[in-house]
């Protein structure tokens, strides 16, 4: 049986579009996936219609996953992965958000490492404008007996306007004591500085705003099989902002 929509006191979905949730409830069972020991897999999430994607990931002994996310579309869309490493087993996520208006785009993660000697490395980026609001969260969990995990999540948004808003929560539950995990999160605006220096060599506004945030999403889709599509999405979707 179904549970009932969830509301703003769920904390995975405090900062939802809880009215474009309801209308799309109840959700369809995630997607599950088991990568076998040694194994690997990859998957590109191109959010462009204003959709709910939920993923449940398993990832054996030795395995490896990476996960490409360009969540751009519709007035709500969101990406929904909870991922469960196993010994020696490596996840990589590399997550790009863009919107404008009045957009509500999210992105929530779970990683549990509950095995040793797993890695797992999270990179997310947001641009957001207009009234738009954009959402990392983001749980890594470390189990007792997960011994040598090396985990780590670099958060950051671009706001090109003030009335945009960012959320980001980069998490941390660990219970094992021989672990790396880190986790960096910023919010900003564009560097004015920056901005007045390629306008002062001649680049239009426009063009040298488009510039800045290509530098800013550099490198996050490095590796994907679809790169060059996310690449290319990610301007046309850059260019309508500025």
């Amino acid at each position: 049986m179904n549970r009932s929509a969830p509301t703003r006191h769920d904390e995975a979905w405090r900062y939802s579009d809880i009215s474009a949730v309801e209308a799309a409830w109840p959700l369809a069972a995630p997607e599950s996936i088991i990568v076998p020991a040694g194994g690997h897999f990859a998957r590109t999430i191109l959010q462009d219609t204003g959709s709910i994607h939920q993923l449940d990931i398993a990832i054996g002994k030795g395995a490896t996953t990476a996960i490409h996310v360009l969540n751009i579309g519709g007035d709500y869309g969101r990406v929904e992965l909870n991922i469960t490493l196993h010994e020696g087993a490596d996840f990589k996520l590399g997550a790009v958000q863009i919107g404008g208006g009045t957009q509500n785009l999210e992105i929530v993660t779970t990683v549990t490492h509950a095995e040793p000697k797993a890695t797992s490395s999270q990179i997310v980026r947001s641009v957001l404008a207009g009234t738009a609001t954009g959402t990392y969260l983001g749980k890594v969990a470390v189990a007792r007996d997960a011994q040598l995990t090396d985990s780590v999540q670099s958060v950051k948004a671009m706001l090109l306007d003030r009335s945009a808003t960012a959320n980001a929560k980069p998490e941390l539950e660990i219970y094992a004591d021989d672990v790396k995990c880190a986790h960096g999160c910023a919010i900003g605006e564009l560097d004015a500085m920056g901005l007045f220096y390629l306008q002062a060599r001649g680049i239009a506004p426009a063009d040298a705003k488009k510039l800045m945030l290509q530098a800013f999403v550099a490198g996050v889709f490095d590796g994907a099989a679809d790169e060059e599509m996310l690449t290319d999405a990610a301007l046309k979707k850059l260019g309508e902002l500025v």
